[in-house]
């Protein structure tokens, strides 16, 4: 089963959506914003991809951050923080597909998802 992590109303989830949709891949969604971010499924992404692939250091969410927010996040236990905190500053959407997690919307990496 693939399931889709993040926000509804984000651009890049939209249309990571919108191409599962057109393939006819089923997925389920999980949003950020109204179930919260797993705590267990964030340490699986991250041990599988990494905080700092994680983290997105261009969004409109990291550039509010205070400096020690943004240094604290440095660090796995700081940036594990963070995207607890505020789920907006994970890149998204992550999609976790059996043991893979993709970050970002890729179309060559999500064609890998039809199977």
């Amino acid at each position: 089963m693939i399931t889709l992590y993040g926000i509804s109303n984000c651009d890049t989830v939209k249309k990571a959506r919108r191409w599962l949709d057109d393939q006819g891949v089923a997925y389920s969604f999980h949003d950020f914003k109204k179930q919260g971010v797993p705590p267990a499924q964030l340490d699986r992404w991250m041990r599988a991809v990494g905080a700092a692939r994680l983290v997105n250091r261009q969004g409109t969410t990291w550039r509010k951050l205070d400096a020690a927010a943004q240094a604290a996040a440095a660090s796995d236990a700081g940036a594990r923080a963070l995207m607890l905190a505020q789920p907006s500053v994970i890149k998204r959407p992550v999609v976790e597909a059996g043991e893979r997690v993709l970050v970002g919307f890729d179309e060559a990496s999500y064609a890998t998802l039809k199977g």
